[in-house]
């Protein structure tokens, strides 16, 4: 961590930070710096301020049928259930936790980057929120692009409801 000029601020932190790298390992099989970097960054959001917080997902999305996803997220430390179709099982997936959270925020970009340049690469999304003239973006990672894309929905939302985080709309 120190090569990286990565300085984390506590032990449980530090903790965190192994056990997400431990899941990564295990879902890889080569672990690059960026991905490191980017389990990092991930962590060091600090969970106890966040209203929403992902726990897992399910989706399923097959050639002829209509996608649907089952999400499981945390508001305020509650746990949450929310389901729905969509267009595509990302689309489905930020549907579901739209049906729970009513945010009436509007989507202005969606981006995916994978992290390193391989097949097992993590995927970065970044999601770009607008709401009563505010602008945030939430970014999140994960090797599955879907859970990545809910990380980062989710993370958005936090910056939503956190007034240090507001960025006034740029037109």
């Amino acid at each position: 961590m120190q090569e990286l000029g990565v300085v984390l601020e506590s032990e449980t932190e530090l903790n965190a930070a192994f056990t997400r790298f431990k899941e990564l390992a295990d879902r890889k099989s080569e672990i690059f710096d960026e991905d490191i970097l980017a389990l990092v960054s991930e962590e060091s959001v600090t969970q106890d301020k966040e209203q929403y917080a992902f726990v897992s997902l399910a989706q399923h999305s097959e050639t002829g049928e209509r996608p649907s996803a089952a999400i499981v997220f945390t508001v305020s430390g509650k746990e949450v259930h929310g389901k729905s179709e969509g267009n595509g099982p990302v689309d489905a997936s930020l549907k579901a936790i739209e049906s729970i959270v009513e945010s009436g925020a509007e989507m202005v970009l969606y981006s995916v980057n994978a992290i390193s340049g391989s097949t097992e690469s993590q995927g970065e999304v970044t999601v770009r929120l607008q709401n009563s003239g505010r602008v945030v973006n939430g970014v999140g990672s994960d090797p599955d692009i879907i859970v990545a894309s809910a990380k980062a929905y989710l993370s958005a939302l936090n910056k939503l409801q956190s007034k240090a985080d507001r960025v006034a709309a740029q037109g």
